[in-house]
């Protein structure tokens, strides 16, 4: 069988790359910050050289603008089959721009300094919110079942009473989960009976594997769309996340006249590489991005026969989107930190559960957007740390003259 081309990227090329990813921990197997090891769509490339070739060096061109918004109109209507007028669609540099504008100006306007409310685990930037704003913050867990993780409803409806700013992180990091029409039904009734607001991280949205559809909360209903303010990016999916461009979607048309007030400064944050680079990745990246989430697909399911056989006191469940796998190592008893134990013990990095809200102890996150080889190597090395096995064998893949077996 031929090797796949990503199969071939070695751990050295990887660190030459000089990513974040693979130098912050640099001799270990990267599997923490999300971001992937494929690069990204050629004509994604072009248009950001493209922009510095033509001089654009200063401030971002009105039509640089009106393309990325036009772009990502598109891309919305042809692949989560929303219309958007192109004014709904406002530039920024970060979803978590696009968290701050949410919570300073599209908090529930009845309630100064309403809490946040986050469904934990969570992203660990929103987790830390509170504190970096002022604000409190109410966690919620999501509560895992035999086939996924479910909501608890009445732990939400007491978040929310007085009115609150729900974080809806769909899907979801980092467990993967996306959620249903029926559950996104179900939010929009209680935000609306304790006149609460959303703010739907939508970051993730393309990267949905068969068996699961990804709904933008605000086509759910009016009332969704008039209390919801929805962040998308292409960083994720077509792994440009240092290009520095977001957009930021209007639903309600009181939301866009505050905004036309207040958001000058943070639109012009937004990169003009990558304005460029979002419009292009939106517009002729469709089928780079179908490849990706064909090898995404089968790594997510391989990640699981690798616990299996070298983690088997390990529990996981394959997400239904993203490239992050939750993971559950609490019956290893590697407390205080997982984490910390398999950088050390195992030189592979991750994200401890601790970071992402209570309740997540001894659970870690791990990327799995990486060339197999290299996943393997990575479970394979925290399986050996555990069983103090030598974890530099034929298998690892720092070590092998092949790619090893899987």
């Amino acid at each position: 069988m031929v090797a796949h081309p990503f199969d071939l990227l070695t751990v050295d090329q990887l660190r030459q790359s000089g990513s974040l990813k693979w130098s912050a921990y640099p001799d270990s197997l990267g599997a923490w910050v999300a971001e992937m090891d494929f690069g990204t769509a050629p004509g994604v490339i072009e248009a950001a050289q493209e922009t510095l070739a033509h001089g654009l060096t200063g401030y971002a061109p009105n039509y640089l603008v009106a393309d990325m918004q036009e772009a990502t109109a598109h891309w919305l209507q042809q692949r989560f089959s929303w219309s958007l007028e192109r004014e709904q669609i406002r530039p920024l540099n970060s979803v978590i721009s696009a968290f701050e504008a949410a919570l300073f100006h599209f908090s529930p306007t009845h309630r100064p300094n309403a809490p946040i409310v986050l469904l934990t685990p969570a992203y660990m930037p929103f987790v830390v919110a509170g504190s970096r704003f002022g604000r409190a913050s109410i966690e919620v867990a999501l509560r895992q079942g035999p086939t996924g993780w479910d909501l608890d409803w009445v732990a939400l409806e007491r978040a929310l009473q007085g009115g609150a700013l729900l974080v809806l992180v769909n899907p979801h990091n980092p467990l993967g989960k996306v959620y249903t029409r029926e559950e996104l039904t179900k939010i929009s009734e209680l935000v609306e009976q304790t006149g609460s607001r959303v703010f739907s991280d939508e970051i993730h949205a393309p990267l949905v594997f068969t068996g699961a559809t990804h709904i933008s909360y605000a086509t759910v209903n009016d009332a969704a769309a008039q209390h919801s303010i929805t962040a998308f990016a292409a960083t994720k999916a077509f792994n440009i996340p240092g290009l520095k461009c977001a957009q930021l979607v209007l639903t309600n048309e009181e939301d866009r006249e505050v905004w036309s007030a207040v958001g000058g400064v943070p639109e012009h944050a937004a990169a003009n590489v990558g304005l460029a680079a979002t419009t292009a990745a939106y517009s002729t990246g469709a089928g780079w991005l179908d490849g990706i989430i064909d090898y995404l697909d089968g790594s997510r399911l391989l990640l699981g026969e690798l616990i299996s056989e070298h983690l088997p006191q390990a529990e996981y469940q394959p997400p239904q989107g993203t490239y992050l796998g939750w993971v559950d190592i609490s019956r290893l008893n590697l407390l205080p930190s997982p984490a910390e134990f398999f950088l050390t013990e195992a030189q592979v990095s991750l994200v401890d559960g601790s970071a992402c809200g209570k309740g997540s102890d001894g659970f870690v996150r791990l990327n799995f957007a990486t060339p197999r080889p290299v996943l393997a190597g990575i479970i394979h090395r925290m399986g050996a740390a555990v069983d103090g096995c030598d974890k530099f064998d034929a298998s690892d893949p720092e070590f092998a003259t092949q790619n090893p077996v899987y």
